[in-house]
């Protein structure tokens, strides 16, 4: 492997369905697809298999939610590869 990197997704819901699996799947496949957009925009391919995923509510405490579309986020951290991918890092919130 070469150039590695880590990118976040996002994806966001209702909270009222947070315990129906099915729904928060569909929300962890928007999170992926949106995780493997911004690597396009980048430039860099997403790592098959790397996706790790963290649900969060406006009941959780990581993270200030007031102003998340929803209050139901979830998050797909993926690793990236490619020229230039070192550079980038999922950290707080951000891609950066």
């Amino acid at each position: 492997m070469g150039n590695t990197g880590t990118l976040f997704g996002w994806a966001f819901g209702d909270p009222a369905r947070e315990s129906d699996g099915t729904y928060v799947g569909g929300l962890q496949d928007e999170a992926l697809r949106n995780a493997r957009e911004t690597a396009q925009a980048k430039h860099v391919d997403v790592v098959a298999g790397s996706e790790v995923f963290t649900v969060l509510s406006g009941n959780d405490s990581l993270v200030e939610l007031d102003n998340a579309p929803g209050r139901l986020v979830v998050r797909c951290t993926v690793h990236v590869e490619g020229p230039g991918a070192e550079k980038l890092r999922a950290e707080g919130p951000m891609n950066g």
